[in-house]
């Protein structure tokens, strides 16, 4: 009921002053139990299962507490970290999680074992890997990596499966290679010699940089194929049956995603004590653009963010099943549902 509405009908049954102010306290009394009411609609909850920590370069998932997109939408999410994008598969695929932050590699890998998956947004359009050498191991093309140690995040991560696309432009599998794991964000194996190349990330180089990683070479994989980093995926059990709770965390997660896009000064402030890497603002806030870089892309332009280039992704499909990383064809259309997307 509309307040003024309420405070009408109570004034015509209460004339006198006296009476005006017992309509004031009834009104007062109505509001009350109108916001209790709202405050007591429960949440519903979504556990978003991550690649990897509570770091800086998602940190406007990290603002729930401070900025409420989810819960402004009725969600109560919970952050569970990983290990990789194939921990997060694993993650929803086990129930523990509703919804993977992962990376189409992994995707791939378990829709090939026979998973019922739907890929519904695209997080990072843009592909953001690559491989780190210093200058003097003189490794300037992917040829050159063959026979060496290489280091990646974890033998679940989108730095091996990239690892792999840029082996196979020079003719090279895994076999050629010896992988070292050397964990998140971790250049130092690199500068100490243990390892003669690094899969890593544009932020994770970045932060290599700023810790004292220079005189390096970087092998872009985007410049031999440009497809998504990471995309978030559901069970097809949940597609099908809790539509409106999957629309309404698209639509938080799209306007926590253009609230960082709009607003990094302030994303790189809420970092220091959200984030596990952000005690250094500056170094937040070079992420953060980079991050904020990799969210965009023409389709996405037209389409509003998390608009998904299923072309592109087929052909990175195709380049797994080439290498071998899958077994069988897939046809990615089947395997994406863009029905959720909140458009621009």
């Amino acid at each position: 009921m509309n307040t003024s509405v309420a405070y009408r009908l109570a004034a015509h049954f209460f004339q006198k002053p006296r009476a005006l102010m017992l309509a004031s306290l009834a009104l007062a009394t109505w509001c009350a139990a109108g916001v209790a009411a709202s405050q007591s609609v429960a949440l519903e909850k979504v556990t978003l299962a991550s690649w990897g920590k509570p770091i800086s370069e998602v940190t406007n998932v990290l603002v729930e507490e401070d900025k409420g997109f989810f819960r402004n939408r009725g969600i109560d999410l919970s952050f569970m970290p990983g290990a990789g994008g194939g921990d997060a598969i694993r993650n929803l695929l086990s129930g523990q999680a509703d919804v993977a932050f992962t990376d189409p590699g992994s995707f791939y890998l378990a829709i090939d074992k026979g998973a019922k998956l739907r890929a519904i947004y695209d997080i990072y359009p843009q592909n953001i890997f690559n491989v780190v050498s210093l200058k003097s191991s003189g490794i300037t093309k992917a040829a050159d990596l063959k026979g060496k140690k290489i280091g990646v995040y974890s033998l679940n991560s989108g730095t091996r499966t990239n690892l792999q696309i840029l082996l196979n432009q020079a003719g090279l599998t895994e076999a050629d290679v010896t992988l070292v794991v050397t964990g998140l964000l971790n250049f130092a194996p690199l500068m100490q010699g243990q390892v003669d190349a690094t899969a890593a990330t544009d932020t994770g180089l970045m932060v290599g940089r700023q810790k004292g990683l220079a005189d390096v070479n970087v092998l872009e994989v985007k410049n031999f194929l440009n497809y998504s980093s990471d995309i978030f995926v559901v069970r097809e059990d949940t597609y099908r049956s809790k539509k409106d709770l999957l629309k309404r965390f698209l639509a938080a997660y799209q306007a926590s995603a253009m609230w960082m896009l709009a607003n990094p000064q302030e994303a790189a402030k809420l970092a220091i004590k959200r984030a596990l890497d952000g005690q250094n603002e500056a170094i937040n806030l070079e992420v953060i653009k980079l991050r904020n870089l990799s969210t965009v892309s023409p389709l996405t332009d037209r389409q509003g963010l998390g608009a998904m280039d299923v072309d592109t992704m087929q052909k990175a499909a195709d380049a797994y099943l080439k290498i071998g990383l899958i077994e069988k064809p897939l046809k990615i259309r089947d395997y994406v549902a863009q029905d959720l997307l909140p458009g621009k």
